[in-house]
């Protein structure tokens, strides 16, 4: 085996994490232009941390002014440090007959899965990070009003919700500009049946296409969104479901959003230092985050 397999494989990986399964209502949205600090690096405590400045200044505008000199308002800002989510893979074992050679008809399949598994879990965080916890003037969180397209389930999304969290965020006045609207795939079947108001406007949506703009929002649709109870309000990140909750869809203007990808770390153990069972093992470690700056500019319906 090559000297410089595992370096090779780790370059791979790093390419697949950000050319593949990637969420495409994240697509646009740059990464945040601060440096990325590690902290306490090899040890079980070991972080990514970002610096985030943050303000809420905004000048008094003054109309038809005629007195001078004009007075002066001093800018106020701060700044908080965010830890970025660390994603682990746990170690595949590969035995040392298959992976002679490093090709890379062997390197892909094998990491694959180890990308394949980050990218979902890193995104399924992100939904959830991004969703509202519950309703506020600043985070509404509406419930859809359409009959349930199946006896005894939840009630289905139609046209009016749309309108309805268009204007929930139109009172908080959020930015017409950058909305987008990321569908549960339950709520997305509701509207493919509801041809009256969007006809085949989903149904010709295909990837590589631009999203669909319906009611002011980019539409764009995804499978692991967070649930919400009964009540409207969002579960822990990987609760299991219970009688009464549903999927939700949550919207965000892009504006609002932090994100940013930290380090990948690859751990390897050539078969060379396990005579007996001659395997490698192999796993990684991801840093990634995806934010609301703070609690406005979002919403959601479930």
């Amino acid at each position: 085996m090559p000297a410089n397999f595992a370096d090779v494989w780790l370059a791979r990986v790093r390419q697949n994490l950000t050319t593949q399964n990637v969420a495409p209502w994240l697509d646009g949205i740059p990464e945040l232009d601060t440096n990325v600090l590690e902290m306490g690096s090899g040890d079980a405590s070991e972080l990514n941390v970002i610096h985030i400045p943050r303000t809420s200044f905004n000048p008094d505008v003054l109309i038809n002014n005629t007195a001078y000199p004009l007075a002066i308002q001093a800018y106020t800002d701060d700044e908080t440090v965010v830890s970025l989510d660390k994603f682990q893979t746990k170690a595949t074992s590969i035995s040392d007959d298959k992976i002679i050679g490093a090709s890379y008809d062997v390197i892909d399949p094998a990491t694959k899965s180890h990308t394949v598994s980050i990218n979902a879990k890193k995104f399924q965080k992100a939904a959830h990070a991004i969703a509202p916890a519950s309703h506020t003037a600043n985070t509404p969180v509406i419930a859809a009003t359409g009959t349930p397209r199946v006896s005894g389930g939840p009630a289905s999304l139609v046209y009016d919700d749309l309108v309805n969290l268009k204007d929930a965020l139109d009172a908080a006045e959020v930015p017409v500009e950058g909305r987008r609207l990321v569908l549960s795939t339950a709520h997305w079947n509701d509207l493919l049946v509801d041809r009256k108001n969007f006809g085949d406007k989903l149904v010709n949506y295909n990837t590589g296409m631009p999203a669909p703009v319906i009611a002011g929002f980019e539409l764009y649709q995804y499978n692991g969104n967070p649930l919400y109870t009964s009540a409207g309000v969002k579960k822990a990140f990987g609760a299991v479901k219970a009688a009464g909750d549903r999927q939700g869809s949550f919207a965000f203007w892009i504006g609002q959003i932090a994100k940013k990808t930290g380090m990948t770390k690859q751990y390897f153990k050539e078969a060379k230092n396990d005579p007996e069972a001659q395997t490698n093992l192999i796993n990684y470690r991801h840093y990634f985050i995806a934010m609301p700056f703070d609690s406005k500019a979002i919403g959601a319906i479930y």
